[in-house]
């Protein structure tokens, strides 16, 4: 049986290797500084998905309010091991974080998917999300 529920700020770390496969590209010393600094300084959280004691899922977590939309809770770096995909546990991770942010006050979802992942955008169609705009970056020179 699965088992959805927040991961404890001590335990964070244990994201650490799905982040991996997210950003294999990424040296794990930069993902432990970010994440710690999300943890502390920026009201982080995250939920996993367990199989038994496993580590199979997981979704960063961000409570935001803006202007346009008001109180809501953003997926971040939603993602499922592959060998676990195409089961219905996407699903139902949603599914926890809708009941998250609605118990959170949220009155919506909103998330970044990126135009490359043609997958995660079907996804995130399928699951009643709308595309609104363009996430946009520019990185400043170090």
């Amino acid at each position: 049986m699965l088992r959805f529920e927040l991961i404890k700020k001590e335990n964070i770390n244990s994201i650490i290797p799905l982040l991996k496969i997210l950003a294999p590209q990424m040296e794990e010393t930069l993902l432990n500084e970010r994440l710690a600094d999300m943890v502390q300084n920026h009201n982080y959280e995250c939920v996993g998905v367990y199989d038994a004691d496993k580590l199979i899922g997981m979704s960063g977590l961000w409570i935001l309010n803006k202007y346009y939309v008001g109180k809501h809770i953003e997926p971040d770096n939603v993602m499922v091991l592959p060998e676990y995909r195409g089961s219905g546990i996407g699903e139902q991770l949603l599914e926890w974080i809708t009941a998250y942010g609605k118990s959170q006050g949220c009155v919506a979802s909103e998330l970044n998917c990126y135009v490359n992942n043609s997958e995660s955008l079907k996804f995130w169609l399928n699951n009643g999300y709308k595309v609104l705009g363009f996430h946009c970056q520019k990185k400043f020179e170090e």
